[in-house]
C-alpha cells in the first residue's frame, strides 16, 4: 500500500460553493450581453450540471431548449459557444474579484493543516484555469494559489468527468500512484472520475446541487469538512465500518482522519487481494 502523500481537490462545489451564485449568474450575464433572452434558473442550472464543462453545458441547453437556434452573423455554432463561454468566464472572474464567493467551511483549515504537515496539494477540475486562479486569488489567503503543486484544469484532457482523464493527468504530474493520494469531491461525476482513476480514498462534501446524488462507493460522505466548533454531518460512506465510525453523526474532517481513512481503505484492498 502507498503512503498518503497528496490531497487532490475538485474546485466548483468542493473548494467553494460556486455554482448557483457564481457560474450560473455569470452565464446569465454573458447571455444578456450577447442579446440573448436565455435565463438559467436555479432548477434549470441544476439539470445542466449533469453535463461537465461550461461549453458543453451551453451546447446541451441549445440542443434541448433552443433546437432551431442559428448563431448570428454566420458564425459556426462551436465558435459562437466558445465566445459565449469566454464572456461567461470574464463575468465569473469579475464576480470572484468582489470577494463574494468564500471557501467552504473547513477547506482553508484542512489546506493549512496539510501544508504544515508537508502534504502535497493538487487540483483536478473541468473548470477553466482562469476560474481556478481567480477563486484562489480572492479568498483572502495570500499566495493560496502557490500552495497547489499541480492545477489540472479545463480542456487539457480529451474527456471531462466522469471520465478519469483529469485525475490521471494530475497523478502523472504529481508522479504518484492512486494509492498515494486522497480525493475531495462533491459531485457524482467527479466521484465516478476519481474512482475510475483508481483513487479509492474518496471523500465527498455535498454541495447545493449534489446532496441527492448517489455516492454509495465513496469512502466518506459529509455535508462539509467542518470546523471544530461546527463539525460536518456524516451522510454515509463505504469505509465507515473500517473506522468503527458507523454510529458517528458528525465529524471534523482533518488530516488525521483522512490518513486513517486512507490506510483503512487500502489495507482492506490488500486483505482481499489474491496471494
Amino acid at each position: 500500500m502507498g503512503q498518503l502523500q497528496a490531497l487532490i481537490f475538485d474546485v466548483d462545489g468542493t473548494l467553494a460553493d460556486t455554482e448557483r451564485d457564481g457560474h450560473r449568474v455569470a452565464f446569465n450575464a454573458a447571455f444578456a450581453e450577447a442579446g440573448l433572452d436565455w435565463q438559467w434558473s436555479e432548477a434549470l442550472y441544476g439539470e445542466l450540471l449533469r453535463v461537465t464543462g461550461g461549453k458543453e453545458r451551453i451546447a446541451r441547453y441549445i440542443e434541448h431548449h433552443c433546437p432551431g437556434f442559428v448563431p448570428p452573423a454566420g458564425q459556426a455554432l462551436t465558435d459562437f459557444i466558445a465566445g459565449l463561454h469566454r464572456a461567461k468566464t470574464r463575468h465569473y472572474v469579475a464576480l470572484l474579484g468582489q470577494g463574494d464567493v468564500p471557501l467552504r467551511n473547513g477547506v482553508l483549515r484542512l489546506l493549512r493543516e496539510a501544508r504544515a504537515a508537508g502534504m502535497r496539494l493538487a487540483i483536478a477540475t473541468t473548470t477553466t484555469p482562469e476560474n481556478v486562479t481567480a477563486l484562489l486569488d480572492n479568498t483572502g489567503e495570500l499566495g493560496l494559489r502557490d500552495w497547489f503543486e499541480v492545477i489540472a484544469a479545463g480542456d487539457v484532457v480529451p474527456r471531462k468527468k466522469p471520465a478519469p482523464d483529469i485525475f490521471t493527468l494530475a497523478l502523472e504530474q504529481l508522479g504518484l500512484g492512486p494509492s498515494d493520494c486522497a480525493v475531495i469531491e462533491d459531485s457524482d461525476n467527479g466521484a465516478a472520475a476519481a474512482l475510475a482513476a483508481g483513487l479509492d480514498t474518496l471523500i465527498v462534501t455535498l454541495s447545493h446541487y449534489t446532496q441527492d446524488q448517489d455516492f454509495r462507493q465513496a469512502a466518506l460522505v459529509v455535508d462539509q469538512l467542518g470546523e471544530s466548533e461546527a463539525p460536518g454531518q456524516i451522510k454515509g460512506g463505504a469505509a465507515l465500518h473500517l473506522l468503527d465510525a458507523e454510529n458517528l453523526a458528525s465529524v471534523c474532517v482533518d488530516l488525521g482522519l483522512i490518513k486513517d481513512l486512507h490506510q483503512a481503505v487500502w489495507d482492506s484492498f490488500a486483505s482481499h487481494r489474491p496471494m
